[in-house]
């Protein structure tokens, strides 16, 4: 099975992350999480990047604030996919870092979710390996049907306690 790559542009960024990482547990996926800024350690988030198929990663999610460069920095020095988790904070309050992900050049393309969407993140990257892997697809499928129950039960709760 393919591992995701979960990086991160400052460990202050965690908070954010941990979200994507509980998801991968749940699935059961393998990843690998680290540090590396675009501007204060480019050449080994570079080199982390261009290793990354060849060591068995199969999508990097890329998540950053302000300034926000991770996501494209990555997607330059790979042609895996890369998805981008815009961190809020800042003065814009994640503007700035949503708008610095998604206006990427073409050729350089980053999927992009909300800010401070990691989970989204993270079930993206899920989805992309599921495409190849049945035994993925099988959880995503059977994690969606125990979502639609959920709401379905509580919504027959909801309208035995408060319909006439």
């Amino acid at each position: 099975m393919k591992k995701i790559a979960v990086i991160m542009g400052s460990a202050s960024d965690m908070p954010v992350v941990e979200k994507a990482i509980n998801t991968l547990k749940e699935y059961e996926i393998p990843y690998e999480v680290h540090v590396f800024s675009a501007h204060r350690t480019p050449e080994a988030c570079a080199e982390f990047v261009r290793g990354a198929r060849d060591n068995g990663f199969g999508v990097i999610v890329a998540a950053a604030g302000m300034a926000a460069h991770l996501a494209g920095a990555v997607a330059a020095n790979t042609t895996l996919p890369v998805i981008g988790i815009p961190v809020k904070g800042g003065i814009l309050d994640g503007l700035d870092a949503l708008l610095a992900t998604v206006q990427m050049p073409t050729g350089m393309p980053v999927a992009t979710v909300a800010v401070n969407g990691a989970a989204n993140a993270a079930l993206l990257a899920i989805q992309i390996l599921g495409v190849t892997d049945a035994d993925i697809a099988a959880k995503l499928d059977a994690k969606r049907a125990a979502g639609k129950e959920a709401v379905l039960a509580k919504d027959a709760e909801i309208a035995a306690a408060y319909n006439n």
